[in-house]
């Protein structure tokens, strides 16, 4: 039988059988995928470590019927810090909740994965405000999806200057001229103008590489919450763990 070395991180792990397990991994070109590891609890198994939640490995599957089965992996990245933190863990938690329900299997996930890749990261190895590293990660998906908001001129009267509202109901900046006729819009600073500007833009491995403090924060985390909720048709809430 075909094998297929695939890198993918776990998304979710359950139990089956004995010593077995089923795990959701996602994947870059095969998309989410559900996997047998037969034998992974097993405290001597090879699969142990590579088949927990969040952990990033290169696998090397084969295909059954109605779902994959790993034959062996290797561990890329474990993301220590994130299981050891349980602040960070619920932030990481409610980052997987989302990649879940924007992914299916037999799909281009790499620019999903990457992104999701990267918040992680970021995550578990910096100090960066975790309200932060998901607002920048919710607008960057909704780019990814196809909902990127515009942002070079009024979304109404295509003017270009003075464009310090953002619509949620019109997906984008407008002037203060339009905006009083859009209950939907939110006032943005300057810094929270750039912020979003650049989340669109920026080359996926420096897209969390800004910071923003006090009023410029709180607009952003508002807006990309909202937007995000909108354009996902729920609202996703941080959950505690316990």
């Amino acid at each position: 039988m075909a094998t297929i070395k695939v890198k993918g991180i776990v998304l979710s792990e359950n139990n089956m059988g004995d010593y077995d397990k089923m795990l959701t991994i996602l994947t870059p070109n095969l998309g989410k995928i559900s996997c047998s590891a037969k034998g992974a609890r097993r405290p001597k198994s090879a699969l142990l470590a590579g088949t927990q939640l969040f952990c990033f490995c290169e696998y090397l599957l084969y295909q059954g019927t109605s779902t994959y089965h790993i034959n062996s992996c290797e561990t890329i990245e474990m993301f220590y810090k994130i299981r050891t933190d349980l602040d960070k863990l619920k932030y990481a938690i409610h980052l997987n909740k989302i990649v879940q329900d924007v992914t299916d299997e037999n799909e281009n996930c790499y620019n999903i994965l990457q992104l999701y890749l990267n918040a992680l990261y970021i995550l578990s190895e910096t100090d960066k405000d975790k309200d932060l590293v998901i607002s920048i990660f919710k607008l960057r998906l909704l780019s990814l999806l196809g909902f990127t908001p515009r942002v070079t001129a009024c979304v109404t009267c295509k003017q270009k200057d003075n464009l310090h509202y953002f619509s949620i109901r019109d997906n984008g900046f407008k002037c203060e001229a339009c905006s009083r006729q859009d209950k939907s819009s939110i006032f943005m600073s300057e810094s929270t103008i750039n912020a979003i500007k650049y989340t669109i833009s920026a080359p996926a491995k420096k897209v969390f590489s800004f910071n923003l403090k006090n009023e410029a924060l709180e607009e952003f985390k508002l807006i990309t919450s909202i937007y995000f909720n909108e354009k996902m048709e729920r609202e996703y809430k941080l959950e505690a763990l316990f």
